[in-house]
């Protein structure tokens, strides 16, 4: 009896010894005092009322790694960084074809860098939401297999994707409390596309909750589930940019190889500009949207967000692709992202739109020098006055219609809301937790009363409107307008016109800036090629100094 009992007792213990929890490594700290002072910021949206979630534990999203990471030493980190920060996708792989590093050491180096920075409550910047458990083991098998290496293809790249884009075996909530379960048992159309390439799902991104219709003159970048997304180049200083905060923020400070966003209107050009990353919103229709949490599916759209043109070059190829789950989507040619950025490509000879109004920028107007000195043709021109009348009332009814489609379609089992009203009335239960700062817009869409006919009237005028600023493009045989951030986002949506965002350089107080071609509907390949031979002339993006 005493040996049964003795030997229960060291079974236990040595279970005991099995289930030792991981280490904290990511702790919640008083931030009442940092709140306070943000109070003093001239911007009224940047005056935050919150910085950390509320609702999201980091140390359980990095349980499944612990192994492999207590195992990874500074030394190691520091030994790869010269492999792997602000290098293209070519130099990776011909870093990996040379054997100087792994799918697996490339995996976890991000992990660590990951782990190091949100860890510390000075230069966390709230970027991840969650991460993919078996992202590692993917990686592992990448190594293993013994297919020739590539140096423009995506097979074994960690990328991030926005958190309200699906993929298998993960939440996808939004930015919403209200999403917190919905477990996803099938890949988003484009994250398919992605892993056919080979590429690793790393883990998802904060996000403006609702991709920034929720809420009315809140901060970018906030949700309930990330909490306050904040900029590496001036952490609390300098906004994000949205919606696709997280996206822009986790690949400029070197998070992943690269990241997905999504726009309806500025979602990619405004925080690949504020993060000074290279973002490329396609026409509608190119890259499906089947599997995205929805605003409207008249102008919703993914797309690459990459430190460089080349890498976005090469996501953009890897996720086109004809989806006969989303209506809009087309077939559309292939390429070769090696042969359509060819060094010995010119901009000689080719005419581009300038914006008389913006002229004033100094770093605009040195930007479009560059351009004429390189031999493109420059031919000023005066945008037409566009009204976006009625353009909140196309998002409201899309959205009161679109995400009703996406939750019984995509959606878990799990979450109980099926509508936007739905959503208001949780919310509602826990106002100061799950929507500090209102849900005004939501709120707006239950109210809004617009008809499906009226909506067509509506689409029309937008669409009519957007072709003034379209007429230019065509009529003067251009190959692009060139204007800055994402000043002119609206006009573009509207026009159905796909837009490319380069870094362009800094401001005297450090806030990136950046040049954005908007080019003729399905003229991607040809924006890409400007946007590189501008990258090469100017080669304005710098790695912000806190995370180098």
């Amino acid at each position: 009896m005493r040996k049964a009992v003795f030997l229960l007792i060291t079974i236990l213990l040595i279970g005991a010894c099995k289930q030792t929890p991981a280490k904290v490594h990511f702790k919640k700290y008083d931030e009442s005092s940092e709140i306070e002072k943000q109070q003093e910021h001239e911007k009224k949206r940047m005056q935050f009322q919150v910085l950390q979630s509320k609702f999201l534990d980091l140390n359980k999203e990095f349980t499944p790694f612990e192994k492999e990471l207590s195992n990874f030493s500074e030394e190691q980190y520091n030994e790869l960084k010269p492999l792997v920060l602000e290098k293209d996708i070519p130099s990776i792989q011909k870093s990996i074809a040379e054997k100087k590093l792994s799918y697996e050491k490339l995996t976890l180096f991000y992990l660590y860098r990951i782990r190091k920075f949100e860890s510390d409550s000075t230069k966390s910047l709230n970027a991840i939401i969650s991460l993919n458990p078996k992202v590692l083991e993917a990686a592992k098998a990448k190594d293993k297999e013994s297919k020739k290496v590539r140096e423009f293809s995506l097979n074994g790249i960690p990328i991030l994707i926005k958190d309200n884009i699906d993929a298998k075996g993960m939440i996808t909530t939004a930015g919403a409390v209200a999403l917190q379960n919905n477990s996803i048992d099938k890949d988003a159309f484009i994250v398919k596309k992605l892993k056919e390439a080979g590429a690793l799902i790393l883990g998802k991104v904060n996000l403006s909750e609702w991709a920034y219709f929720f809420c009315k003159d809140c901060p970018l970048g906030y949700s309930a589930t990330g909490g306050q997304t904040l900029n590496p180049y001036k952490r609390k200083i300098f906004e994000t940019g949205g919606s696709s905060s997280g996206s822009g923020v986790s690949v400029a400070a070197n998070y992943a190889v690269a990241a997905v966003g999504t726009e309806t209107a500025g979602s990619i050009t405004s925080p690949s500009s504020q993060n000074s990353v290279v973002g490329l919103k396609p026409t509608i229709g190119v890259l499906s949207r089947s599997g995205i949490v929805p605003i409207s599916s008249t102008l919703d759209t993914p797309g690459p967000m990459t430190k460089n043109i080349v890498d976005n070059a090469i996501l953009f190829e890897a996720m086109l692709g004809k989806d006969n789950e989303d209506n809009s989507s087309i077939e559309t040619e292939g390429f070769n992202p090696k042969e359509l950025l060819k060094e010995n490509y010119t901009i000689k000879g080719k005419r581009i739109g300038v914006l008389k109004p913006i002229l004033t920028d100094s770093i605009y107007k040195v930007s479009v020098e560059k351009l004429q000195e390189a031999g493109v043709e420059i031919i000023e021109i005066t945008p037409h006055k566009i009204s976006f009348d009625g353009f909140i009332t196309l998002l409201n009814i899309d959205m009161k219609h679109d995400l009703p489609k996406y939750l019984s379609t995509y959606g878990s089992k799990n979450i109980t809301v099926k509508n936007v009203e739905n959503i208001v009335v949780f919310n509602k239960k826990d106002s100061i937790k799950r929507a500090p700062y209102g849900q005004q817009l939501f709120e707006g869409i239950v109210k809004d009363t617009t008809n499906l006919t009226q909506l067509e009237v509506i689409k029309d005028s937008l669409s009519f409107n957007g072709e003034k600023f379209l007429k230019d493009l065509i009529e003067q045989n251009l190959g692009a307008i060139v204007s800055i951030n994402n000043y002119h986002s609206g006009i573009a949506a509207v026009a159905k016109c796909p837009t490319l965002t380069v870094p362009m350089g800094y401001k005297k107080s450090g806030e990136p800036i950046s040049l954005t071609f908007i080019g003729k509907p399905f003229t991607e390949k040809d924006l890409l090629q400007l946007g590189y031979a501008f990258e090469q002339l100017t080669k304005a993006r710098k790695i912000p100094v806190n995370y180098q």
